[in-house]
């Protein structure tokens, strides 16, 4: 069977999206955005990932199966050039619009491009309780049953400690910024952990290193949290306007949700309220009793210079 998938980004959402891989036999392909490719070589002997910018090089071939979790009308155009038996996803009909498949449903009335417009999509999203995976695996005929994310082995970076902590959101979604992160720090390193705000990094494998040094990662629906659910390390994440439900947390993570997150659900302006609504005190004891079930660093595999 050969598969294209494509998932370009955000790289959360690559990384959630590898536990499909198990599920096909045959040759998959991948396309995705240039700096995820890191993340995607070689993690199976049947995959072959292409950057969005080298699609020229994906197989021209009939595929039994096209994937497209790309919501953009770029990915859809170009999907249409290749021959596939089965498309499941988002497509570009005859007139040039948007539209997606009925088994990809589940989800997609969920997304920008919901058939039912950007505001009752949203309102739909807020009642959603299944996870991403489950919605996915669903609509494309399997069961998901917590299957793990897949992830290439880091670059060692030397930064090691207790905690990690997760600052930075980005400029699309300001509001999963929380406010107390440095007094969070400052209380945890009162009580003698070492605690280390996670750096940026040219390399996401070196990225990938720093979260796999630490026995617990705190911050908002973000990658870091991602790279942790894969690596097996208790995390506490902060819900100020994302949905909680989408994540399968695989017995590792807390989730803090904000008593205001119905009012900035999906919001991506900022408003500073969303990002002071959950306590210091809360997360504060979030970690520790992520602390406490977390393995502790002598126990855990080392990472390869």
């Amino acid at each position: 069977m050969n598969v294209l998938i494509a998932k370009l980004g955000a790289t959360g959402d690559v990384v959630r999206t590898t536990p499909l891989l198990g599920r096909f036999a045959g040759q998959i392909a991948w396309l995705t955005a240039a700096k995820n490719t890191v993340l995607l070589e070689n993690l199976t002997d049947n995959l072959r990932c292409f950057s969005w910018e080298e699609r020229q090089l994906v197989p021209d071939i009939r595929y039994d199966l096209i994937i497209n979790l790309e919501d953009t009308l770029d990915v859809g155009l170009y999907l249409k050039t290749l021959r596939t038996t089965q498309l499941f996803g988002a497509f570009v009909d005859s007139a040039n619009q948007l539209r997606y498949t009925d088994d990809s449903r589940r989800w997609f009335d969920l997304s920008l491009i919901s058939a039912y417009g950007r505001e009752q999509a949203d309102k739909l999203k807020l009642k959603n309780r299944r996870t991403y995976q489950d919605l996915i695996f669903e609509g494309l005929g399997f069961r998901f049953a917590g299957e793990t994310y897949l992830l290439p082995e880091p670059i060692e970076t030397g930064l090691s400690g207790d905690v990690a902590i997760a600052a930075e959101a980005g400029a699309v979604w300001p509001m999963k910024k929380w406010a107390y992160y440095s007094e969070l720090k400052q209380r945890l390193e009162d009580q003698g952990l070492k605690v280390n705000i996670l750096p940026e990094r040219p390399s996401l494998l070196e990225h990938l290193c720093d979260v796999r040094n630490h026995r617990c990662v705190v911050g908002g629906d973000t990658l870091p949290m991602h790279l942790a659910l894969g690596s097996k390390i208790p995390c506490v994440t902060l819900f100020n306007c994302t949905s909680p439900w989408e994540i399968h947390d695989y017995g590792l993570q807390e989730k803090i949700v904000s008593p205001l997150l119905e009012e900035f659900f999906y919001k991506r302006g900022f408003d500073e309220r969303a990002t002071k609504a959950i306590s210091v005190d809360e997360v504060l004891s979030a970690v520790t009793t992520q602390l406490g079930s977390a393995v502790p660093a002598d126990n855990r595999a080392t990472v390869k210079r």
